[in-house]
């Protein structure tokens, strides 16, 4: 039986020619029928893709060919399932785009890529050396959640500092105010879902004199394959695709709060309003919500 499964990838490399990566990986995808959005940039390459497992074998496979791809992290994850043609369901199409950043701060010019990666990024955690550090220095660790509020909303580790962002570019203003000058001289450990964000973030964060900032390698993918839900995380991971959210186990928390009713939840939606394209913490109960800018629609 076919199983569906979820892609969830990225490098930063220095890359001369973005168009022509595109082509390909264009191409790629679409003769193994995946789904899902590519994004590259001179910076590298930054994806999400669902399809079959075969067909998601041979896109890694060929992926990791050209030589500065050949070390990527692919994160694996369950799909919901596979349409009648064997492509996913959590995707409604591909899209392989060039774009100024493979992950939108704001700030390309600031960024420097080499052949090893991010330069000038926060020092790599594993999730078992995170636990070494929060053992040793206890409640001096500050945890700094690299994505948007909505996602923090429903998972983050424990007592983490949510900023209040809608978008990532939010966190160059915010960094830029001295929002975060406070932490500047406490371990702060920056996390996202697979690393990507944090890759960038720390270096925004050590350019403008944090002096001791981490990131955690892998993103919390990888330290929910690591710990589940028995170590320091807490609640569901946001995901953008039509699973919405996924746990590690099956004693996840649940610590979202439904804007409507006020009841516990992980569950997401759209705001009502068609034209409208923010999302809201909504329980099964009350499907039928809108954002603050459209409840009097």
């Amino acid at each position: 039986m076919p199983l569906a499964k979820i892609l969830l990838y990225y490098v930063f490399t220095p890359l001369a020619d973005p168009q022509a990566i595109r082509v390909w990986q264009r191409d790629l995808a679409e003769s193994l029928g995946l789904r899902g959005r590519i994004l590259i940039s001179e910076h590298g390459l930054n994806g999400t893709l669902g399809g079959e497992l075969g067909a998601l074998k041979r896109y890694v496979r060929k992926t990791r060919d050209y030589p500065p791809f050949r070390h990527i992290d692919f994160k694996w994850s369950e799909g919901t399932g596979l349409d009648d043609e064997g492509r996913s369901a959590d995707f409604p199409k591909l899209s392989v785009k060039v774009r100024d950043e493979i992950v939108s701060f704001g700030a390309p010019g600031e960024l420097r890529v080499d052949e090893g990666g991010v330069v000038g990024g926060g020092a790599r955690l594993t999730p078992d050396a995170l636990h070494d550090l929060v053992a040793e220095r206890g409640e001096e660790v500050v945890f700094f959640d690299g994505r948007n509020a909505l996602e923090a909303s429903i998972g983050r580790f424990r007592d983490a500092i949510v900023p209040p962002t809608d978008t990532t570019r939010d966190f160059v203003d915010l960094l830029d105010a001295g929002a975060y000058d406070h932490l500047k001289g406490r371990p702060v450990v920056t996390y996202c879902t697979g690393g990507i964000r944090c890759e960038v973030l720390s270096s925004l964060m050590a350019n403008r004199g944090f002096g001791e900032v981490y990131q955690l390698e892998g993103g919390i993918v990888r330290y929910g394959e690591r710990f589940g839900d028995d170590g320091l995380w807490e609640g569901s991971l946001y995901v953008f695709d039509g699973r919405g959210s996924v746990d590690f186990s099956d004693h996840a928390a649940v610590i979202g709060t439904c804007v409507a009713c006020g009841g516990a939840t992980n569950r997401t939606a759209n705001c009502t309003d068609a034209s409208c394209r923010t999302q809201l913490v909504v329980c099964e109960s009350c499907t039928a919500v809108a954002c603050g800018e459209h409840v009097a629609a």
